[in-house]
């Protein structure tokens, strides 16, 4: 059978800021849009996992902006860590200072990323959509 690509969307508010998490996960990676407002691209980091056998973190690098390059590493490279997978993050910030966002992107991401994650436009248990 033909696995299917996950995708979850999430948003919280804190201190009158909205922030969105659009999670994708495929069989061999995953990819996480962080924002702030609205569903933006920012700057954008790709991470490698290291295979089990190997100790440390994985190698990570910016592709894309300049702006939230801590966030976008740090991010990408838990995110490999986590699922074992190629991962690439986006973090987009308009007026949030960076070290604030990221416990908020940090509780949007366990959020996101759960192991049997909602599905967008699929019913869940409880009879809702998602």
């Amino acid at each position: 059978m033909m696995e299917r690509a996950k995708v979850v969307k999430d948003e919280l508010i804190e201190q009158n800021v909205h922030f969105l998490a659009v999670y994708l996960e495929t069989k061999n990676s995953c990819l996480i849009l962080l924002s702030e407002n609205e569903d933006r691209l920012g700057t954008l980091a790709v991470a490698i996992p290291k295979p089990p056998d190997t100790p440390g973190l994985p190698s990570s690098s910016v592709i894309l902006g300049n702006r939230n390059v801590i966030s976008a590493r740090m991010f990408a490279e838990y995110l490999a860590s986590k699922k074992g997978k190629i991962a690439i993050v986006s973090v987009y910030l308009e007026k949030m200072d960076e070290m604030q966002a990221q416990a908020i992107f940090k509780r949007l991401i366990e959020r996101v990323t759960i192991t049997e994650p909602r599905i967008e436009g699929v019913e869940s248990s409880e009879g809702s959509l998602t």
